[in-house]
């Protein structure tokens, strides 16, 4: 597969992804759209683990990235689901935006990375004054409950980021797949929980549209798009990684929007704006480092 490819790939799955998200649960029910989803994550991955021949590695620092992977991707998703049922799709984008910057500020507690540069501080405000903009708004965010929902996103990306940094410090080597699928595992019974105490049913009849989305989900949301993911990190530099996260919330928001007749408020378009801004400042060095590369390449 070519990096190109792939790239587009990423921002096309994660751009998509939360308005899957808001479809798969109409008629079903989030609880019930989540734990159908991971059902599916768990059944690709465990039929590509073994068609591909990858090694499933149980040691003592796998078996904790996977449990770490698993509770953290339980936090963040059934929040997230929960959440974006009151809110428009394209901020769930948007607030998932944040988790560079979240990401930052575990990595320097917890890894002592010297990530707070004055210029990655710079975008931390700025995107804080977005969020805050946002917040402010609320109503012209969502539903009537768009304040919580809202709430719940952002708790979600602190889970999110967090777990990111967690894994990161216990320092796996597995397959990427692997971890994948062992994430994956762990996370479904704890899903199967919730649509238990939840509900417990299955609807008689499940929207077309729906279903779609929960099939697209399983599939591209949960195992292709982390594969791909990992393959892009691998075969290219941080700097174009960084871009991915100033593209797609704004092409969420767009396709809510259009495909989902989502009416957003002036300001929140101006919450999103400075939260973009202050993504750009904050991988700054990184765009920096891919535009002089890029010359270097152009004149060779």
């Amino acid at each position: 597969m070519s990096v190109p490819a792939a790239y587009l790939g990423i921002i096309l799955i994660w751009s998509t992804t939360p308005l899957a998200i808001q479809w798969s649960a109409q008629g079903t029910g989030f609880a019930l759209a989540v734990f159908a989803r991971m059902s599916i994550g768990v059944a690709l991955a465990a039929v590509l683990l073994v068609v591909w021949r990858i090694g499933f590695p149980l040691h003592a620092r796998a078996r904790r990235s996977y449990l770490v992977g698993g509770l953290g991707l339980f936090g963040a998703m059934s929040l997230t689901y929960w959440g974006a049922r009151h809110v428009h799709s394209g901020l769930v984008s948007v607030l998932f935006g944040l988790s560079p910057l979240l990401t930052g500020v575990f990595a320097a507690l917890w890894l002592g990375e010297r990530a707070l540069t004055p210029l990655r501080l710079a975008g931390m405000l700025l995107g804080t004054a977005g969020l805050a903009t946002i917040f402010a708004q609320g109503e012209g965010a969502g539903g009537s409950q768009a304040s919580a929902g809202l709430a719940a996103l952002l708790l979600a990306v602190a889970i999110y980021s967090a777990s990111l940094v967690w894994i990161k410090r216990i320092g796996d080597d597995s397959p990427p797949l692997a971890t994948t699928a062992g994430t994956l595992a762990v996370s479904l019974p704890l899903f199967a929980l919730v649509w238990w105490c939840a509900d417990g049913s299955v609807p008689t009849a499940v929207l077309p549209r729906a279903g779609a989305a929960i099939v697209y989900l399983g599939v591209f949301g949960s195992v292709l798009g982390f594969a791909l993911y990992y393959y892009v990190i691998r075969h290219t530099t941080a700097g174009s990684v960084a871009l991915i996260t100033l593209v797609t919330p704004v092409l969420a928001l767009l396709l809510g929007h259009a495909l989902n007749g989502e009416e957003i408020a002036a300001r929140v378009w101006l919450g999103a704006a400075l939260i973009t801004g202050g993504l750009v400042l904050h991988q700054w060095e990184g765009l920096v480092g891919l535009s002089r590369r890029s010359r270097v390449s152009e004149r060779a």
